[in-house]
């Protein structure tokens, strides 16, 4: 079924920094071309980092200072250039003053690394998780419940589990984030500023039908140009969207609105699965989930209650 165009194209040459729009993209097994290639390195923790730690990195925005070649990807990335929140620059042609200026800003050490190889799995090693820290990159009280993170396949929680990202990618979870500008109508009505830049997604899709059209697009096929993806899981909101970004202000009200209009969920994530190049005005299309019949469909009820009930345990199992 046609779903609507493609309105906006946004890649993020650094992980938690403001991106750039592009008109066009060309689009490989990993991401959109030059999507998030460096991100922020937490010293004392020797590990990747993000704006849910350190939220001052999205004060920040990150542009290439030429057009990356093709081929970029792990272990081979191309410079860019940070502008500060007082608008000053430092590009990774000088790292020793970028990473001063990082640490200065965000207030303890860090430097910008580049996408490791894939086969330097170490590189990707994550924080371990706690309730605490879950409460904390969420904004929930010690007395509210822990997100629901029972959206997430059991495999692709225990490599987020084990890495700050999944190996040979710098986003959080999957390579393609979509968001529909209905969505961001439901937040705005909700009471919540509905700037894109807030929700940081690659493909902003217009035209779809009221309400947040996207999550009924879940399970299927998505193709946008030449570009083909399935439709993997609802995105949940961490307190990214409240916080201050580079020509956003903070608004506490924007999680707020997604919490009550969506119950934390705006945007949805996909897997790529036929490279190719996607332009802003392309037509978007999704090819629902076909139904299973009502034996499959039952089976599959109690597997993904089974599968809930184990990601729900082993969040309650974190030490606290």
């Amino acid at each position: 079924m046609r779903a609507g165009t493609v309105a906006e194209l946004w890649r993020y040459p650094v992980k938690s920094m403001g991106g750039e729009q592009v008109a066009s993209s060309a689009v490989d097994d990993r991401a959109l071309h030059g999507d998030r290639t460096w991100a922020v390195r937490d010293l004392r923790l020797d590990a990747i980092t993000t704006a849910r730690r350190l939220p001052d990195l999205l004060r920040c925005t990150a542009r290439y200072v030429a057009e990356p070649p093709s081929g970029v990807g792990p272990g081979d990335v191309a410079d860019v250039e940070v502008t500060f929140p007082d608008g000053t620059q430092a590009a990774t042609d000088d790292r020793a003053r970028l990473d001063a200026r990082l640490t200065e800003l965000v207030g303890t050490p860090v430097a910008l690394v580049p996408l490791p190889p894939r086969d330097d799995k170490a590189a990707y090693r994550g924080v371990a998780a706690s309730q605490r820290d879950l409460r904390q990159q969420f904004g929930l009280a010690d007395d509210e419940p822990l997100p629901d993170l029972s959206v997430f396949p059991l495999a692709k929680l225990a490599e987020l589990t084990r890495y700050a990202t999944p190996v040979g990618l710098f986003a959080d979870a999957y390579p393609l984030h979509v968001v529909t500008t209905s969505s961001l109508r439901v937040v705005a009505e909700h009471g919540g500023d509905a700037d894109v830049r807030r929700f940081r997604p690659n493909v902003v899709v217009d035209g779809a039908p009221d309400g947040l059209a996207e999550q009924a697009w879940l399970g299927g096929a998505l193709t946008a140009g030449g570009l083909g993806a399935r439709v993997e899981i609802p995105t949940i909101r961490c307190t990214v969207p409240l916080r201050e970004q580079a020509g956003v202000p903070a608004d506490p009200e924007a999680v707020r609105a997604v919490a009550r209009a969506a119950d934390r969920c705006l945007g949805v994530y996909a897997d790529i699965t036929a490279p190719g190049s996607v332009r802003v005005g392309d037509p978007v299309e999704v090819d629902p989930p076909r139904d299973r019949g009502a034996a499959a469909a039952s089976l599959g009820r109690l597997a993904e209650r089974a599968r809930r009930r184990a990601v729900r345990a082993g969040q309650r199992a974190l030490p606290r």
